[in-house]
């Protein structure tokens, strides 16, 4: 039987491909583990907002964010020659783009640390339980998102996904929370 010798720079490749391939899912259960075993404090405020008034802080916030994941995505579409009756975008598009990128994350700090830090994650109900896993997962999509633009080796078909996936997240987050609040406690279909 013949030995085959792997040079150590691609053994070391290998390993840290397998290492941003687990990172997503890590950071997702993660944040899963984390809001289950930690005590809810529902009394904890949002920027000196308290109760309903944190909720409607945190409506305010997720409709914010949904704008901004919206404008992210109509950036990237211009960028990529999809979005009809444009020309190529010019270069400061892709700067907005990932400024924009950076604020967008940034907004959803503060109301994924109340929501965490107030109620964990819960599956006590459907909108409940949907809200909190795809709070766990957008944050592994933030960083599935952030590995695929770094890594140019991927297929062509991984940045799209991975955006669309993020905007999904974060859609679906706005709907079963900042919707769910600002429509008098519902949510069509939840």
């Amino acid at each position: 039987m013949h030995r085959i010798d792997v040079p150590a720079g691609r053994r070391r490749r290998a390993a840290l491909g397998a290492l941003w391939v687990l990172l997503p899912p890590a950071i997702t259960l993660a944040l899963y583990w984390y809001g289950r075993a930690h005590t809810p404090d529902y009394a904890r405020g949002l920027f000196g907002q308290y109760g309903k008034d944190a909720q409607r802080l945190k409506a305010q916030l997720g409709t914010a964010l949904l704008g901004l994941a919206l404008i992210q995505l109509l950036l990237a579409l211009w960028m990529y020659g999809r979005l009809p009756a444009t020309g190529p975008a010019p270069r400061p598009v892709r700067t907005t783009h990932r400024i924009g990128g950076l604020v967008t994350f940034l907004v959803s700090l503060p109301i994924a640390q109340h929501c965490i830090t107030a109620y964990g994650v819960q599956l006590t109900d459907t909108r409940v339980a949907l809200h909190s896993v795809t709070g766990c997962f957008l944050y592994g999509a933030f960083a599935a998102k952030v590995i695929v633009v770094r890594h140019r080796r991927l297929p062509g078909w991984a940045l799209p996904v991975a955006g669309g996936v993020l905007v999904c997240a974060i859609a679906l987050l706005w709907y079963t929370a900042a919707l769910w609040f600002l429509n008098g406690y519902q949510a069509p279909g939840l």
